[in-house]
């Protein structure tokens, strides 16, 4: 009885095994040849069929050990980009410099790879350990990742499992991480960090062009963000070197920048005083982010950024009174153009006027904040006067006059509001408050945004359609205009409340965000940035509101030092001193906040109340100010108090008699 086609199959197979079983392997040219099967008769049908399957059989059994041993080699792995945080209670993006100190110090950025179990969540433990060793002194660890738009600086908490954080859990689309960096924070206490390096450093030593310190090449780059500009003591290079405190002692040479008074040796001139003296303005630079009064806290910032600079090249500030007002303002643009050390020494000097001192720098300082508040003569954009800034009190937003952008002027005046904010000048007052959260790195769809805050009137009162219940076609097609020119959609039932807020979002910020970004830029120029962004408290100094600003009599009232009988002025009756100082109370009584603070101005030379104003009785015919000495002279002949404020009123409305100059 003939065998069937399976059993005919079955027993080729049969006879390719027990072939290849033992049958050395072939070269690969005999690689197709069947070897014989001595012990049994092979039919040519079964020649036939081992002859077509010997190259598929054995191919297939090459394969199946290759995978076999693949499946036992093969391994999970994850790899991403995290970022290791050093403070507790993090929830911003660290800055680029606080990113590069936390590199330094063993922690910062770096792509990890994990490997093991997706459910083992000590895989993820022991690898953070050994990539970041100061994590174990956290008392554990948590993960965040940034919320909102990725220019965001918010950081939001991914939640733990009970289980603990997996690779699963990091896998799962739920999450929604996808590609974004995730944030390590440590979760009891601060990770210290300090200078040394996490690396080795690598490459030759190179002096530093600045403090001529010899650097390795690897560390340079970090060693410039940190580098103060001061020039190493011959000591300190010794002290580099590894040498002694008493051979330090006995060699080291006296720095030509030290000082040796009189009668006092080489070795008395004790230059690891100076080197004390240096890192006790180091341990106190940072002082003022412990100082809970936050003008306590910018005063001690300013000074020390001020000492810092102190030997820098001086900022001459020059400008002629006989100008034209025009020619004085571009004096002042093209000074504030410059790229220069903001924080070095300012020396003001007001030509064709004999006033020198602290009141020329006044009035400096009150004439750039006056044009930033109330705008430049300059006719900039087509409008006869320049605002940079516009709108209602407390309101106010930068202008959008494409004019101004491409001048970089909102550049200029972030570098002014700083240099007067430096200098303890006036401030511009009633920016608005959602600007104000954007320019310090808020997020722009959490600012608080409202319909005053919008300048255009025009705008405004198409948004303000969007607040009425039923709108007419005409209406709605006046509305859809203006939201189809942004790249919004057209009106409609369900999105009538949307699309009041973005458009009143995008009138206010979207429209501004470039003028916005070069304020940022001129505060940053000024060195006054991480005071700001370290202490948000401090804003409110930089930025006042209007109210905030307003001058009441009493305020000046009681800052004011009368004559007195037994003073070293001109020699008046005492029936003249009194009734001229009566007309001052008289009129400072009775007059507006504006007023009161024009007079400030002519008095001390800004809108600043002083400690102590001064009054003095004179001779002359109109009223006079010593703007250095904060004090105000008035002449003893005005018998009536109606020509006493009109002689007042004409001297405090000009710009040059706070010197003298009527």
């Amino acid at each position: 009885m003939s065998k069937t086609c399976p059993e005919l199959l079955r027993e080729a197979a049969n006879l390719i095994e027990e072939a290849l079983n033992r049958t050395p392997p072939a070269p690969a040219a005999q690689s197709q040849q069947i070897p014989a099967a001595p012990a049994r008769n092979v039919t040519p049908v079964q020649a036939e069929v081992a002859r077509l399957f010997a190259p598929y059989n054995g191919g297939a059994r090459r394969n199946m050990t290759r995978r076999s041993a693949q499946v036992q080699v093969s391994r999970r792995s994850y790899t991403h980009t995290v970022c290791c945080l050093a403070d507790h209670k993090a929830d911003k993006v660290p800055s680029v410099q606080l990113k590069a100190d936390l590199l330094t110090s063993g922690l910062g950025e770096q792509k990890v790879t994990f490997s093991g179990s997706d459910n083992d969540p000590m895989v993820i433990t022991n690898k953070l350990m050994e990539v970041f060793p100061k994590l174990k002194e956290g008392g554990g660890f948590e993960f965040l990742k940034i919320v909102g738009s990725t220019r965001s600086r918010n950081l939001v908490l991914l939640p733990c499992p009970s289980t603990g954080y997996t690779l699963a859990y990091l896998k799962d689309p739920s999450t929604m991480i996808g590609q974004a960096t995730i944030y390590i924070r440590p979760l009891q206490q601060d990770l210290p960090i300090d200078c040394e390096s996490s690396q080795t450093a690598s490459g030759p030593v190179i002096p530093c062009i600045t403090c001529q310190k010899e650097v390795p090449f690897s560390e340079m780059k970090l060693h410039r963000l940190r580098c103060n500009g001061t020039p190493m003591l011959e000591s300190e290079r010794e002290q580099e070197g590894g040498r002694s405190e008493e051979t330090d002692r006995e060699t080291a040479p006296v720095s030509d920048s030290v000082p040796v008074r009189p009668g006092t040796s080489a070795d008395s001139a004790v230059v690891p005083a100076v080197i004390d003296e240096d890192l006790d303005h180091k341990e106190t630079d940072s002082e003022w982010k412990l100082i809970k009064e936050p003008a306590q806290a910018a005063k001690v910032f300013k000074e020390n950024l001020l000492r810092e600079h102190a030997s820098g090249k001086p900022l001459k500030m020059k400008m002629d009174v006989r100008d034209s007002e025009e020619d004085r303002e571009r004096e002042l643009l093209s000074f504030y153009k410059q790229p220069q050390e903001w924080a070095c020494p300012l020396h003001c000097s007001l030509l064709g006027d004999v006033a020198v001192g602290e009141g020329v720098m006044r009035y400096f300082m009150t004439a750039i904040i006056s044009k930033l508040q109330f705008g430049f003569s300059l006719d900039l954009g087509g409008m006869g006067r320049t605002l940079l800034f516009e709108g209602e009190p407390d309101h106010l937003v930068p202008a959008t006059s494409e004019v101004l952008i491409e001048s970089d002027l909102f550049r200029v005046a972030g570098r002014m509001l700083a240099h007067s904010f430096l200098h303890d000048g006036p401030h511009v007052t009633g920016l608005s408050p959602a600007v104000v959260h954007v320019l310090f790195n808020g997020d722009p769809e959490t600012a608080t945004v409202v319909t005053e805050d919008c300048p255009d009137l025009h705008i405004r009162s198409i948004i303000k359609l969007l607040e009425h219940e039923e709108l007419t076609p005409q209406q709605k097609d006046t509305v859809s205009d203006l939201s189809l020119s942004w790249d919004l959609p057209a009106v409609n039932k369900t999105n009538r409340r949307w699309l009041h807020n973005k458009l009143l979002l995008h009138a206010v910020i979207g429209r501004t965000m470039r003028q916005i970004k070069q304020l940022r830029k001129g505060l940053k120029d000024v060195m006054v940035w991480p005071l700001l962004t370290s202490r948000p408290d401090v804003v409110s100094l930089l930025f006042p509101k209007m109210a905030e600003m307003q001058f009441t009599p009493q305020m000046l009232l009681e800052k004011i030092t009368w004559p007195a009988e037994d003073s070293d002025d001109e020699d008046f009756d005492i029936e003249s001193t009194c009734r001229i100082t009566g007309f001052l109370r008289m009129f400072i009584e009775t007059a507006s906040s504006g007023t009161l603070a024009q007079l400030l101005t002519f008095w001390v030379g800004w809108e600043k109340l002083p400690p102590e104003l001064k009054v003095e009785v004179s001779g002359g015919t109109l009223p006079t100010s010593s703007t250095c000495f904060e004090t105000l002279k008035l002449p003893a002949h005005f018998k009536t108090y109606v020509d006493f404020e009109e002689a007042l009123v004409s001297a405090i409305s000009s710009a040059q008699t706070g010197f003298g100059l009527l």
